[in-house]
């Protein structure tokens, strides 16, 4: 069974640095506020998720279980966001933070490997319902170790994995007839894979295909957690957007070592029809909160049918939309197709940096791409928090930001990638990059960059290589007419929507320049998607632009803008508004407040129209000025 489908593999955790610009100052945040927030937020009683139920567990403190029961996955989160950022800065106070709490888990964890503190700290039975995710916990707990371990040279979590992951594979291999739909949030199948890459046991391999096959194995399967139909036999994305990303992500790294190609052909087949028919222009995924799937099944947090994208009602979770990126990062690692690289992006720059606020103290549960009055639209369940817009510190349902931490804190590790004959760039920002290729050789260079504030990417080569070896430049989708130059001399025309390739052998102070023309992009959508048809959005290189009203005059609502057809916006670099971003400003038109206060229909008049100034910000810095009324998409007229 064991092998590698991979054609393009993550570099090792350190050796690409973050320098100056973009990503830099994210990671920054990571490390001098993100984590420090974070851990207060995680002590907070009334939050979703809580560390001290560890202690609790352990015998170290009395007290109940609080938090919601995918509490432990969340933690373990964090921790490996404390991990990743140890790995560049070896911060002294992030080691002893986590050996503190790894400590508190070690003593958590029962004598037979079992460890989930909101079934220890309950009456509730062991695998007695699926909801309780005892398999999202278990599964972020491996992952979280071998990044540790990684890190450190530490085996003191890995021991707690390794001790899990055997308890696992004695309860599910073989699958008990019992626990055939057992499964929610199948984080426990990438785990297994992150185990057995790091100590080679083939038994963890295994337990993961166990663990994929069985959604959709036995008579009585839902549509909400992908268990109605077996995974080689699936064609859509359906049900639940995280749990479906989280398997469809697993499924791709259990083939990356079994080659099994009807996995594969179902995963390249899910794949095209979420990028192509259900997919937001956000890279969010998950486009209704509640209702039924074209098989009747009750599904919630979900894919809704093809073509069916609401913006106020938009769900886009936080999490699903991340792990829209993790699954697409392992699909162009399989494949090298540019597409999922281009859907990476989206995510990162979009829907990912859309989720928190600009300090990184703030986050959002959803992600829609229209707001008015602060609601997504007007919800008032119990569960009303997850439907308002204002950003919160703590929440009922904490998964997301220990989400966007970790992703952040690993982003240099998915800035590029190593192939068999070289080396591919996915991300620009400035950084070091110093890294062994597979042809034993060490390959040294410094990109020096402001993207995307600027369109220039300088890249100069540290050393010098005997054998020849290929540099991947990604072109993205949006950049037409992307210029290359190795030192002063013009090569090739580009192709956007690709990687071009530069081969030779290196030397010490080889120069790249790569020119990134930014432009401003209208775009529109499927007509068959009747949310944004006669509409129109903004694109500036890979970011996506929305109108506030706080960029309106008082008196004028988002709803009275109309965008004329011949209308062009100007990108304009502001370093006062938002921390600094590039706005787009142009002319559009105001219509008359129509009053539908006592109506819901009413006959048409005649529009009185005046031309307007309006500024469009990126999407990834809405929502940090207060409560604003907000649209992606703005009408045509």
């Amino acid at each position: 069974m064991e092998q590698d489908m991979r054609r393009v593999k993550p570099l090792n955790m350190t050796d690409a640095k973050w320098t100056t610009g973009f990503w830099a100052d994210r990671f920054h945040l990571c490390h001098e506020e993100m984590i420090e927030s974070m851990e207060k937020a995680i002590h907070v009683k009334e939050n979703g998720t809580y560390m001290p139920n560890f202690e609790v567990a352990a015998g170290l403190k009395s007290d109940r279980h609080y938090g919601e029961d995918w509490s432990d996955g969340d933690c373990y989160k964090f921790l490996e966001a404390c991990a990743h950022v140890y790995s560049i800065t070896k911060d002294a106070a992030l080691d002893q933070k986590m050996d503190k709490y790894i400590g508190f888990i070690a003593k958590a964890q029962d004598p037979d490997g079992y460890i989930s503190t909101n079934i220890q700290l309950s009456h509730k039975k062991r695998w007695g319902q699926r909801i309780y995710h005892e398999d999202y916990n278990f599964g972020h707990l491996l992952t979280t170790a071998c990044v540790h371990h990684t890190a450190t040279g530490k085996t003191n979590f890995l021991e707690i994995a390794i001790k899990a992951a055997d308890y696992l594979n004695e309860t599910f291999n073989p699958c008990p007839k019992h626990l055939i739909h057992y499964g929610w949030n199948p984080s426990n199948i990438m785990g297994l894979v992150d185990l057995h890459r790091i100590t080679g046991n083939e038994t963890y391999l295994k337990l993961a295909d166990i663990f994929m096959t069985m959604r959709g194995a036995g008579y009585g399967g839902e549509d909400q957690n992908q268990d109605r139909t077996p995974l080689r036999e699936e064609s859509e994305a359906t049900g639940h957007a995280v749990t479906a990303v989280y398997l469809y992500a697993g499924a791709a790294d259990v083939y990356s070592h079994t080659g099994e190609e009807a996995v594969m052909h179902a995963l390249e087949k899910i794949w095209d029809n979420m990028y192509t028919k259900k997919m937001y222009l956000t890279g969010g995924i998950g486009s209704i909160y509640n209702g039924l799937s074209p098989n009747g099944d009750k599904i919630w947090e979900a894919f809704g049918t093809d073509y069916h994208l609401p913006n106020r009602s938009a769900y886009t979770e936080t999490c699903a939309n991340i792990g829209n990126a993790m699954w697409s990062m392992r699909m162009f690692n399989l494949t090298q197709d540019p597409k999922y690289m281009d859907v990476f992006e989206k995510v990162v720059y979009n829907s990912l940096l859309g989720s928190m606020t600009l300090d990184g103290h703030h986050f959002c549960y959803t992600n829609p791409l229209e707001t008015r009055n602060g609601k997504l639209f007007n919800h008032h369940s119990a569960q009303t928090q997850h439907f308002r817009t204002a950003r919160w510190f703590t929440h009922t349902c904490y998964c997301c930001p220990p989400q966007v931490l970790r992703t952040l804190a690993r982003l240099n590790q998915w800035a590029y990638g190593q192939s068999s004959d070289g080396l591919y760039i996915h991300l620009y920002s400035g950084n070091e990059l110093n890294t062994t290729l597979t042809s034993g050789e060490t390959l040294s260079l410094t990109m020096k960059s402001d993207f995307p504030a600027d369109e220039i990417v300088s890249i100069t080569i540290n050393s010098s290589l005997t054998i020849e070896s290929a540099i991947y430049l990604r072109i993205p989708q949006w950049a037409d007419g992307a210029t290359v130059k190795v030192n002063g001399v013009q090569q090739a025309q580009t192709a956007a929507g690709s990687y071009f390739e530069l081969k030779r052998k290196w030397q010490a102070n080889d120069q790249i320049e790569l020119i990134l023309p930014m432009q401003v992009k209208r775009i529109v959508a499927n007509p068959m998607v009747e949310e944004a048809r006669g509409q129109v959005a903004f694109m500036y290189g890979p970011f996506v632009y929305c109108l506030e009203s706080i960029d309106l005059p008082e008196d004028i609502a988002i709803d009275q803008i109309r965008i004329p057809l011949r209308t062009q916006f100007e990108a304009r670099y502001d370093h006062e508004l938002l921390g600094g971003v590039t706005k787009l400003q142009g002319t559009a038109l105001k219509i008359a407040q129509e009053d539908h206060s006592d109506t819901l229909y009413k006959p048409f008049e005649s529009l009185d129209m005046e031309e307007i100034e309006v500024t469009l910000v990126p999407y990834y810095a809405w929502n940090n000025r207060g409560q604003s009324d907000m649209s992606v998409w703005l009408p045509l007229i």
